[in-house]
């Protein structure tokens, strides 16, 4: 990594700028050591060199970004604070609408299609200052974690072109281990914002229910889907969700905690704090090397002062609980489209659409007595730890052409989503988590750690991420494509 100067001098290279942290180039451009202009012409430089190798970002408004950095500039000439995230490019996952941009949410049906509203998400972001650029790669319908579609194609690890990215937030995750965004935001079901984090060597925030408040939308009650903040280190993510956290009327179970309260000092003294660990999850299958790159990190705990034990959350009904919810979200998100643009969707999203056609009222009822039931034995569980360590994915990056794993270690899927198990285990007990940087394998691909906090404890999860980032140091290894 770069060094960072202390003193104002010319930057030496587009890299340098594009891998200074988040919080660093905010310092920055308020300390007007640089431009919002000259940040975001360094990131346009990257973007035009790396993307066309990656295919993250799908949808790129220079001229319009441009106008948005002046208007920092301006901003700061006059005095003025122009938000948190003062003059920080950002690039906004193809799922979330865009006012006057194109957003195709991965599908052939919407290919063209131009929202009149801004997301809640997207709007904050502007308001805290931060310069849009445009819109990062999905899934089709963010469906799966990999992310390739018909409209725009497959997005690549950077680490290896041959492999996936994850997904479903695989461009943001991608923009940000190139350098060409310093924050992203993406979404989170069965762990789109902390698998492709985990697969790209960056960081990302599952929020509890809430905490980002989720508009527009088909349910505004659903809980298991919610959106969060991406970036390079914990720091940042913490940055980008003080600007994006905190109640709207438009989200009826946002949370009342102000954003403001995650821009506090991550830095905690853990001594004594306790940590369950979990190396599967209750026997999920892992590929060896994941497994062993997870388990060479124990010890950063120990030596942060943390008091770990062996210990798992009573996690059944997980999968009928997931399973059930996913696909009445899915009908009902999508079943009125199923019936006129068949032709135009992918055979997962069919699939899913129609598990969901064919639940009955008890069964969903039962899937959400279920979910109570483990929500409370989550958080019995909790009452005896501060944290819950675990893998992030049970695979490494695996070919791009591949859809999805069909099987780990002999254990054969059913469906496309099952390898996820994982993370959308922790998605249904409502608890918080962080995908932070834990490692490589033995052919250089990224694996990721998993901090799972109580119920709605983000802020600890986020600190106590901050401490292992601290502590090893990964988030500083970059792609080879990315630059120097």
């Amino acid at each position: 990594m770069c060094a960072f100067r202390e003193t104002p001098q010319p930057m030496t290279s587009t890299a340098e700028i594009c891998f200074m942290t988040a919080a660093e180039q905010v310092r920055r451009i308020r300390a007007r050591e640089f431009s919002a202009l000259e940040v975001l012409e360094a990131h346009l430089q990257q973007i035009d060199r790396v993307n066309p190798k990656v295919n993250a970002i799908v949808t790129l408004l220079p001229d319009q970004a441009r106008a948005a950095a002046k208007a920092v500039d301006a901003a700061l000439a006059r005095g003025e604070d122009p938000g948190p995230l003062a003059g920080l490019p950002v690039a906004h996952k193809d799922l979330a609408v865009t006012k006057g941009v194109r957003t195709t949410f991965g599908s052939p049906i919407f290919r063209d299609f131009v929202p009149d509203v801004d997301a809640i998400i997207v709007e904050r972001l502007k308001k805290a200052g931060a310069v849009s650029i445009g819109k990062t790669n999905t899934p089709e319908f963010g469906a799966g974690s990999q992310t390739f579609n018909k409209v725009f194609g497959a997005t690549r690890n950077p680490y290896d072109l041959s492999k996936t990215c994850g997904g479903s937030s695989g461009g943001a995750a991608v923009a940000l281990a190139c350098g060409m965004l310093p924050i992203a935001d993406g979404s989170d079901l069965g762990g789109s914002l902390r698998n492709p984090a985990s697969f790209c060597n960056v960081v990302g925030l599952r929020p509890s229910a809430g905490r980002v408040p989720n508009w527009p939308g088909f349910s505004a009650w659903f809980p298991l889907s919610v959106v969060g903040p991406m970036a390079r280190t914990t720091q940042d993510v913490a940055l980008m969700l003080s600007a994006i956290a905190g109640p709207d009327p438009r989200a009826p179970i946002s949370l009342q905690e102000p954003g403001l309260s995650f821009a506090r000092s991550l830095v905690r003294d853990f001594k004594g704090a306790r940590i369950a660990w979990s190396s599967d999850l209750g026997g999920l299958p892992l590929e060896p090397e994941v497994r062993k790159i997870t388990d060479a990190q124990r010890g950063v705990f120990d030596a942060l002062g943390c008091e770990v034990e062996d210990a798992t959350p009573d996690l059944r009904d997980a999968d009928e609980i997931f399973g059930v919810m996913r696909a009445w979200n899915m009908e009902l998100s999508f079943g009125e489209l199923l019936k006129t643009r068949r032709s135009d969707m992918k055979d997962t999203v069919i699939w899913n659409i129609e598990e969901g056609e064919k639940l009955s009222g008890p069964q969903v009822g039962a899937a959400e007595r279920k979910r109570t039931q483990l929500f409370q034995r989550m958080r019995e569980f909790m009452d005896n730890y501060d944290f819950l360590v675990a893998p992030v994915v049970q695979v490494l990056p695996f070919d791009v052409s591949m859809p999805y794993p069909t099987e780990i270690n002999g254990t054969k899927f059913a469906n496309y989503i099952e390898w996820m198990r994982s993370c959308y285990y922790i998605t249904v007990t409502g608890s918080p988590a962080l995908s932070v940087p834990c490692g490589f394998s033995t052919q250089g691909l990224p694996v990721g750690l998993q901090i799972v906090g109580r119920y709605q404890d983000d802020f600890g999860v986020l600190q106590m991420g901050h401490a292992f980032e601290q502590a090893t140091g990964f988030w500083k290894r970059r792609p080879a494509i990315a630059g120097s």
